[in-house]
């Protein structure tokens, strides 16, 4: 029986994880929940699951109390989702929190010899090399949820890394992939949730209209896997059947394909190395054809920031990061058009100067930096 410390459960990925430990009951049991502000349905899933420690925002700790029973700890903040992660009686962490408030915990839980179902592109793209090195001295195991990373995973298990000719990132190209770059000047928030083939939370829908998703992935890719980044490519997949594959150096193909469910990789994530009956199957007939074309960089420049950032390495990931989540908040307040997301990242990394190899706290520092300079008057346009 694996013990579950759940990091974000009441978004997306956290509720879905929910169903997956609830399907495989007699594998997996959920030992303590953390969640920001979601306090109703947070404290359904405590009161559900019977988790022994549950963690919230400060300012929402005596609202929760009153609806939990009393033998259930209430702890706080990152301080709370370090203490439940490193606890004797948890196996895994499953990270699945938006943003950058699962890096600390993540990092703690791996010095305390936990297994890792990370979820949230942040801890790598932030802090993949010592993320990593830490890793490797703990023995412990990094096991990807992103569908595209569970896929890479699974076609690279049991082969040489120098058989490895490159590994192929697919992306189904957002809500506007057929849509104009002046097209897109016109874009609503509301129009950049609707994506084609996937439901997901609203941060990484954004980003998956702007391809900085892919662009966090590839950071997450040379670091998950070790690859340098002419080997990390990309191809946009319409239809999201395959999830990602690797090429090899005799010219053969490893795809891994199925339906657009989360609980899939999340499953495979938990359970690993033991597969388990999925609820759906996929039907090749039904889908008929797979289709793929060449990402356009002029029109998405997501994806020349990341292999920037995997060349410049230390902070400027980080940066990156932290720039484009000021930039997709100023999307959603309708401050700025979408393809200025874009240029607050370009503008924000042009001026940030790299500490290479930085510490954890020096990586803090340059993700707050890039927070203060992506709002400044000089960076957002008006």
């Amino acid at each position: 029986m694996k013990k579950v410390t759940l990091l974000g459960s009441t978004g997306s990925i956290g509720q879905n994880s929910l169903k997956v430990i609830e399907s495989n009951s007699d594998k997996l049991e959920l030992f303590a929940i953390a969640a920001n502000n979601n306090i109703e349905l947070l404290a359904k899933q405590a009161r559900k699951f019977k988790c022994k420690y549950v963690v919230c925002n400060e300012k929402y700790k005596k609202e929760l109390s009153r609806n939990l029973p009393p033998a259930t700890k209430i702890l706080t903040g990152i301080e709370g989702m370090i203490e439940i992660s490193t606890k004797k009686e948890t196996n895994i962490v499953l990270c699945a929190v938006v943003g950058t408030a699962g890096l600390k915990p993540v990092f703690e839980a791996i010095k305390a010899k936990k297994d890792i179902a990370l979820a949230s592109k942040e801890v790598l793209v932030m802090a993949g090399e010592i993320v990593m090195n830490e890793v490797k001295k703990n023995g412990v195991k990094m096991l990807p949820v992103d569908s595209e990373h569970n896929a890479i995973f699974q076609c690279l298990e049991g082969r040489k890394e120098t058989d490895v000719q490159k590994i192929i990132l697919t992306a189904s190209g957002g809500a506007f992939r057929k849509n104009t770059i002046q097209e897109m000047n016109n874009a609503t928030y509301k129009n950049a949730l609707a994506h084609p083939t996937w439901n997901m939370g609203p941060k990484i829908t954004i980003d998956c209209a702007t391809l900085m998703n892919k662009a966090l992935e590839i950071v997450e890719a040379h670091w998950l896997f070790n690859m340098p980044a002419e080997k990390i490519d990309v191809v946009i997949h319409p239809q999201s059947i395959i999830h990602s594959m690797v090429e090899f150096i005799d010219g053969t193909i490893l795809a891994q394909m199925s339906i657009t469910d989360m609980k899939l990789p999340i499953q495979y994530a938990l359970l690993y190395p033991e597969k388990r009956r999925a609820l759906e199957t996929l039907s090749l007939p039904q889908i008929g054809t797979l289709t793929f074309e060449a990402p356009d960089r002029k029109k998405y420049p997501s994806l020349n920031f990341a292999y920037e950032s995997i060349q410049k390495g230390g902070t400027m990931p980080a940066v990156m990061n932290a720039a484009n989540e000021i930039a997709v908040e100023k999307f959603r307040t309708d401050i700025i058009k979408l393809p200025k997301i874009w240029n607050i990242i370009e503008k924000t990394i042009a001026a940030h100067k790299t500490i290479k190899h930085p510490t954890l706290e020096q990586i803090i520092e340059a993700d707050l930096w890039a927070r203060t300079k992506a709002v400044s008057k000089k960076i957002i346009p008006v």
